[in-house]
């Protein structure tokens, strides 16, 4: 069963005071049942953004408790930042991560604004997915005129709270307003440019915000605006959807920046806007010198961006996944103005950080070959059979590397690309497959342990034993098919690719077969465990169609291969 796992970012009105931001935190932390990811102080706006996960109902509480602390701490009477504001806890949205929908986070949300208005008196809008009307989507519309305009806005029901409405008092002024939202994921990124000009910096931002700039008059910048019928001002839009920005200068940096929200990066993904804001940026006279991104950002925004990048200078994308996200960061210059660590800033590497089991594929070769060298009957043939496919795969992707980058085949690098991305895909199925095969083989071994004193428990064990040895089965048979996928990789790298390197494609072809029927042994003796024979007949009668055919291969393969070297 997936877990059900949201992702809360509150931004709170506080980025110098340490202490603050750490009492924050610590009452987020102390709720219990979340993990907290990040913590983003910005001293010239005067803003923290925090970042914890966790499964729902924990979340909203530690949402809660944040909410309450910032609200005994931060007074917004003595508040000033670059960054549009309007109460201590400026803006709180839950995120759907795992096994939750945008519509039950949305509910979530409505739930806590009511919650904080209640017990602590915090005059709470919803927006973005929990609004109650569709203008308040739109999170500037419930923050319009900020901190400054809550005491008339407070006064009239059109702009009054979804909950907590009264007047301007002594309480609201200490604390400000809250805003509560649901939404999916969203990067906010900063574009440091090489100005200091926030004039500069807002065309810039008008010119690619999906909102883009008013109409004005003879198309000068201080022409009169021109409106509609309705009288509402006619819009120019702007280059990229699903964006909102503006230009500010931060005093920190010294430097003006173009501050972006991608609302949804399926639209607009972080590479296109990065070189989007490049584009308008150069075309004013300004380069954009780096960019930070604030809180975490999805590993697929990096790998989608460093595959962009490689690309655009003609070479192959199948390479490993940290050499892909070191290319992210250096293209993006997201090193700009501090250290960038993938581990600190990419949501699943921090989530993965998490898990404490220890994995075979985590070890060096040294320590793997002694564990599987030890007393213990796992890791054994079926994690070995995996890995030896796994090398097969990594030989073919190496071979159609070294074609991509090899001189005089520049023609022809697109074409082992995507080849070298296909030995990567089946690579990291196979990696997996390792560890797989020995939980595969821990869960029978789980089995034996459970109770048998009773005929309810010796049925509910036999039940058991089969489900998990039919897992067991079922997993090598899985190796079988993931190593099969390396003989077109390295048939086509020992007959096309880098002559230099042909035996490299024929010992690819050799590990994968002996992959293949290594794994076909273990697919044998835990299906003869099978109470279920016409099951257990099947899965072996594929696995012996694989074997077969895995020896045609390797055959074709090592035919080329003698052919080539002569």
């Amino acid at each position: 069963m997936t877990n059900r796992i949201i992702e809360c970012v509150p931004n709170f009105s506080e980025g110098r005071d340490r202490n603050v931001i750490g009492q924050i935190t610590a009452a987020i932390e102390a709720s219990g049942g979340v993990k907290l990811l990040d913590v983003d102080p910005g001293e010239a706006t005067n803003r923290t953004v925090v970042t914890f996960v966790g499964d729902p109902e924990a979340v909203v509480e530690a949402a809660f408790a944040g909410v309450k602390r910032a609200a005994e701490l931060i007074d917004m009477r003595r508040h000033k930042g670059a960054h549009p504001r309007m109460g201590a806890t400026d803006v709180l949205p839950l995120i759907p991560i795992a096994g939750v929908t945008l519509e039950e986070c949305a509910a979530l949300a409505r739930g806590l604004a009511e919650r904080i208005a209640a017990e602590l008196r915090i005059p709470t809008y919803c927006y973005e997915a929990a609004a109650f009307t569709l203008e308040r989507k739109n999170l500037a519309v419930c923050r319009a005129g900020e901190y400054e305009a809550l005491p008339e806005k407070l006064a009239h029901r059109e702009s009054a709270p979804d909950f907590g409405t009264r007047p301007f008092d002594e309480s609201v002024a200490r604390t400000g307003a809250t805003a509560v939202g649901a939404r999916d994921f969203l990067i906010a990124v900063n574009f440091n440019l090489n100005t200091t000009s926030t004039r500069r910096a807002n065309a810039i931002a008008f010119d690619v915000r999906e909102k883009g700039r008013p109409v004005r008059e003879g198309g000068s910048p201080v022409g009169k605006v021109v409106k509609d019928a309705a009288g509402n001002p006619l819009m120019q839009p702007g280059t990229l959807k699903a964006t909102k920005a503006i230009g500010w200068f931060i005093e920190e940096y010294g430097i003006a920046q173009v501050s972006m929200n991608i609302t949804d990066i399926a639209v607009t993904p972080l590479h296109v806007a990065f070189d989007e804001v490049c584009r308008k940026a150069d075309a004013r006279g300004v380069r954009v010198t780096g960019t930070e991104i604030v809180g975490l950002v999805p590993k697929r925004a990096l790998i989608e961006a460093g595959k962009y990048f490689l690309r655009k200078q003609r070479r192959s994308a199948g390479i490993s996944e940290e050499e892909i996200v070191r290319i992210a960061v250096k293209s993006m210059g997201l090193d700009d103005l501090k250290p960038f660590d993938p581990a600190e800033k990419v949501i699943e590497y921090l989530l993965e950080a998490e898990v404490q089991e220890k994995r075979l594929i985590d070890m060096t070769c040294k320590a793997f070959a002694g564990e599987t060298a030890s007393e213990s009957p796992a890791p054994g043939g079926g994690s070995i059979a995996a890995y030896m496919g796994a090398l097969g795969a990594a030989l073919g992707t190496m071979v159609a590397n070294l074609s991509s980058h090899k001189a005089g085949w520049d023609d022809r690098w697109e074409e082992f690309s995507d080849w070298a991305e296909q030995g990567q895909s089946v690579l990291s199925e196979l990696l997996h497959l390792v560890d797989e095969d020995t939980a595969a083989f821990n869960r029978i071994m789980a089995v034996f342990a459970m109770p048998k004193s009773t005929d309810e428990e010796k049925a509910a064990r036999s039940a058991a034993l089969q489900e998990a040895t039919l897992y067991a089965t079922e997993v090598p048979l899985r190796t079988m098919k993931a190593a099969s996928r390396v003989f077109p990789i390295v048939r086509a790298m020992a007959s096309e690719g880098n002559p230099n390197s042909v035996s490299d494609a024929g010992v690819g072809a050799l590990a994968a077969r002996s992959a293949v029927l290594g794994a076909c042994l273990n697919v044998k003796i835990n299906a003869a465990g099978l109470k279920d024979r016409v099951k257990a007949d099947a899965l072996v009668a594929e696995a012996n169609a694989l074997a077969a055919e895995a020896e045609r291969l390797e055959a074709e393969v090592l035919k080329i291969v003698e052919q080539k070297i002569g």
